[in-house]
């Protein structure tokens, strides 16, 4: 059976830019194996499937993989389906409000569809919080190629935190210091752990464009992705971070977060937060989407 993909470029404006994402748009019958498999062919650092789409209710079901092992949320999956899915079904509508069920629950998107390139926002699925502190400092540093030094500012400091998927989050003292990471795989699981979930998003203030709150990379060799070049649902982790160090006053707040720059894969990540009493009430992440390519995968299902 043909079934249709479609390659987004997520978190920009232009093509060969942000995140390169596949989405099989024809899902429903493919079994974990063959989605995992479909997953390892593209090798991005997620592919979605579509498994069913509720025209009236705007909603649709969708799964999420790495090359590697299936996610329950993600970021730059979540604003590119959710881009497509107003494209493919709702594209008389200027605005459109989407769900999509994913294995965290639903997420609520909102799309805006431009000529060339689309924005679409999501409400984070859940508030971010604190799941533990990182390893030594000296072995994150060895982990990333860093001095002891290049480790924290401002009262950041390294930590787990999640907002639907778990991340080890760094600060780093300089835009100088995160341009030379060098990743020593030998001593990374000492560092950030083993499994699905030894990551780690290392960001500074120092950006590029000085308009800009934040430079970050992000590493996840326990995905199969070396190198992200965005990666939405650590920004979502992140807003505790920036809640917790930023003294950040009632009301509402736009953070954009650059990465991939290192890559030559810019992306723009927009971090919406709405702080009351001291905390955060309300949450979205948010950015521009491109359509790159389409094509037909040819998959027997038995």
């Amino acid at each position: 059976m043909q079934r249709r993909y479609v390659i987004l470029d997520v978190f920009t404006r232009q093509k060969f830019a942000g995140n390169p994402l596949a989405v099989v748009l024809d899902g429903a019958g493919l079994n974990d194996v063959l989605m995992q498999k479909i997953a390892g062919e593209f090798n991005l650092s997620e592919t979605v499937f579509v498994t069913s789409v509720d025209q009236q209710n705007k909603s649709a079901k969708i799964r999420i993989f790495t090359p590697l092992h299936e996610l329950p949320f993600a970021g730059h999956p979540t604003v590119g389906t959710a881009t497509l899915l107003a494209r493919e079904y709702f594209a008389g509508e200027a605005d459109i409000n989407i769900t999509l069920e994913e294995e965290i629950g639903p997420v609520q998107c909102r799309v805006n569809i431009g000529e060339d390139t689309s924005y679409s926002q999501f409400t984070m699925p859940q508030l971010p919080e604190c799941v533990g502190e990182c390893g030594p400092i000296e072995i994150i540093a060895d982990a990333l190629g860093l001095s002891v030094s290049d480790i924290g500012f401002d009262g950041h400091k390294p930590q787990q935190w999640s907002g639907g998927v778990p991340y080890s989050l760094i600060p780093v003292s300089s835009i100088e210091a995160v341009r030379k990471i060098e990743p020593n795989g030998a001593i990374w699981a000492k560092a950030f752990g083993e499994g699905h979930h030894n990551n780690a998003f290392v960001y500074c203030r120092e950006c590029d464009d000085a308009s800009h709150q934040y430079h970050a990379r992000m590493f996840w060799p326990g995905a199969g992705v070396r190198e992200d070049p965005a990666t939405g649902s650590a920004v979502a982790a992140f807003a505790g971070i920036v809640q917790q160090n930023d003294s950040l006053a009632d009301g509402s707040h736009r953070i954009v977060i650059e990465q991939g720059y290192e890559m030559g894969r810019p992306s723009l990540i927009a971090l919406s937060l709405e702080i009351r009493e001291g905390s955060i009430a309300h949450a979205m992440i948010g950015g521009n989407v491109v359509e790159f390519a389409r094509g037909i995968i040819r998959v027997r299902t038995h």
